[in-house]
C-alpha cells in the first residue's frame, strides 16, 4: 500500500499540481485550511504531512500542532517561500521533520517525504522491538513509571549489551537482581547461562569453592572435583549479590579473574579461562568499606565500571499503586480471588506507608492482604499489622482525607537529608536520583497539608 500524504495549502492550483506530482508514490489527501486538516488527522492515519508555512490568515505552525497531537504523530515537512526560510528554521525547532522551499523541486520534495515516512518507520519498529526485548528478557517485571525508574530502565537499556561490569546499589529488596537479569537478558550474551551467587550466605571457605570450585582432596569434604560458578557462567553474566561480604583472600582472587580473566581451581595448578560479564550488588556502601580497609579500592574500581542506583520505594511512591495492582493480579490468580480489587483506605494505606523492606515488602504485603481478605474488596485490616499501623516510620492515613504524592515524596526527601547529616550528595544516593534532580526538587513550593510522620 501506498503511504497515505496529506498536502495542506490554500492555494488550488499548487494543491492540484502537487498531487498529480507525488500520486505514484503516496496515497494524496488535500487539505486547505487547519479545521479541514483536524478533521482528516482524525478520519485518516497519515503517513507523512506536507503544509504550506501561510495559510491565508492561518499558519503552518498550527498543522504542525495538530500533528504533534496525534499518537504517533506523522512527520511534517514544511514549505515556505525562499525569502522567509528563518521561519521554516522555527517550525524545525518546534518539531517539524524539514523544510522545502518554493517554487518547489518537485524530485527532491518526493525523495523528502519518502525518507520522512521511512525515517519515522523505522523509528516505530525499533520502539516496538525494544517493546518485544522488553517483554522477553525480563525488563517488563521492573514496574515504575516514575523519573527515579525511568532513569534505571535507560541506563539498563544503554549498558546491557556492553563488556562494562556493573555495580548495583540499592537497599535490600529493591529489585537488584531482576536488574541483574534484565542487563543479561537484553545483551548479546543472552543465550549463554546467568549464574547468580548470594555472597552473604557462605563462609570464606565455601564462598571461594563456590565461585572457583576446588580439586578432590584439596580440603576436608571436597570428596570429588567441583566446578565453580565461573566456569559454569562461561560466556555469560555472573550476578555476585551483595559483593561487599566477600572476605579479602577471596577478593583478590576475584581481582585476578576480572584483570586476567583466569584462575585455578582450590587445591589446583591449571589455569582455566573464561569470559563472564560481571554483574555485582550491595546495599552498602562500598566507598565507606574502602575507607575502613574493608574492601580493596582497587576491586572497587574494577567492578564499579558503571553504577546504577536502585531507589528504595519511599522514593518512588506514586510506583506503589502500579506495583501492588500487579501483586493482587499474580496471588489473586494463585488464590482464586481475581476479581478482588484493593478498597480506597486500603491503596491510601499502601502508599502511605514507608517500605522498609521495600518491593519485597510490599509483595509480600499484598499476598497477606489477598489470602485473608473475606469481603468484596481488601481492606486496611488485612493487611500486615505493620503496614496498618499509626506510628514510627509511618504515614497515618485517614479513610476521608487521602495524602498526596507530593507530599509523601517531600516527606521522603526531609527524612534522607535528615539522615544524611543534610549532605546532598549522600541523600541523592540514597533516593536514587541526582543531585540536580533532588536541588529541583528542594526548590519545589511547598503544598499545602500536613504529612505526620
Amino acid at each position: 500500500m501506498k503511504p497515505k500524504l496529506l498536502v495542506v495549502d490554500d492555494e488550488k492550483n499548487t494543491r492540484e499540481a502537487l498531487r498529480r506530482a507525488l500520486e505514484d508514490y503516496f496515497e494524496v489527501f488535500l487539505s486547505v485550511n487547519v479545521e479541514t486538516t483536524r478533521n482528516l488527522l482524525q478520519s485518516e492515519p497519515m503517513d507523512v504531512v506536507l503544509t504550506d508555512l501561510r495559510l491565508g490568515s492561518e499558519s503552518g505552525l498550527d498543522v504542525l500542532h495538530l500533528c504533534q497531537k496525534h499518537s504517533p504523530p506523522p512527520p511534517c515537512v514544511v514549505m515556505t517561500a525562499y525569502g522567509s526560510v528563518e521561519s521554516a528554521v522555527e517550525a524545525i525547532k518546534k518539531g517539524a521533520y524539514d523544510y522545502v522551499t518554493k517554487p518547489l523541486d518537485l524530485d527532491r520534495t518526493q525523495l523528502l517525504l519518502r525518507r520522512a515516512v521511512q525515517a519515522v518507520k523505522v523509528e516505530r519498529e525499533n520502539i516496538q522491538l525494544r517493546a518485544q526485548l522488553d517483554r522477553s528478557f525480563g525488563l517488563d517485571r521492573i514496574l515504575g513509571k516514575s523519573e527515579a525508574m525511568e532513569k534505571v530502565l535507560d541506563q539498563v537499556r544503554q549498558v546491557a549489551d556492553s563488556k562494562a561490569s556493573v555495580l548495583l546499589e540499592g537497599e535490600s529488596g529493591t529489585g537488584k537482581e531482576l536488574v541483574a537479569r534484565a542487563l543479561h537478558g537484553l545483551s548479546s550474551r543472552r543465550g549463554a547461562p546467568f549464574v547468580a551467587v548470594h555472597c552473604a550466605a557462605l563462609s570464606p571457605q565455601l564462598l571461594e569453592s563456590e565461585l572457583f570450585g576446588h580439586e578432590k582432596g584439596s580440603f576436608t569434604g571436597a570428596t570429588e572435583r567441583r566446578v565453580g560458578r565461573f566456569e559454569q557462567a562461561n560466556g555469560g553474566t555472573i550476578f555476585l549479590d551483595e559483593i561487599g561480604e566477600i572476605d579479602a583472600a577471596t577478593q583478590v582472587k576475584l581481582l585476578r579473574v576480572l584483570g586476567e580473566r583466569a584462575f585455578e581451581r582450590v587445591g589446583g595448578n591449571r589455569l582455566i579461562e573464561v569470559d563472564v560479564r560481571l554483574v555485582a550488588a550491595t546495599h552498602r556502601s562500598l566507598e565507606k568499606l574502602v575507607r575502613e580497609g574493608k574492601f580493596r579500592e582497587d576491586l572497587f574500581f574494577r567492578i564499579r565500571v558503571v553504577q546504577i542506583l536502585l531507589p528504595p520505594l519511599r522514593a518512588r511512591p506514586e510506583d506503589i499503586p502500579l506495583l501492588a495492582e500487579s501483586f493482587r493480579h499474580e496471588y489473586g490468580r494463585e488464590n482464586g480471588k481475581e476479581e478482588l480489587p484493593f478498597s480506597k483506605e486500603c491503596m491510601e494505606a499502601l502508599v502511605a506507608y514507608s517500605w522498609p523492606g521495600n518491593v519485597r515488602e510490599l509483595r509480600t504485603a499484598v499476598e497477606h492482604g489477598v489470602v485473608l481478605a473475606k469481603g468484596k474488596f481488601i481492606e486496611p485490616g488485612d493487611l500486615p499489622m505493620a503496614v496498618r499501623r499509626d506510628g514510627g516510620s509511618t504515614i497515618s492515613v485517614h479513610q476521608d482525607q487521602s495524602l498526596k504524592l507530593d507530599e509523601l515524596k517531600q516527606s521522603a526527601i526531609h527524612a534522607a537529608l535528615e539522615k544524611s547529616g543534610r549532605n546532598i550528595s549522600q541523600a541523592a544516593r540514597a533516593l536514587g536520583i541526582s543531585r540536580r534532580t533532588l536541588h529541583r526538587k528542594l526548590a519545589e513550593p511547598a503544598k499545602k497539608g500536613k504529612v505526620r510522620r
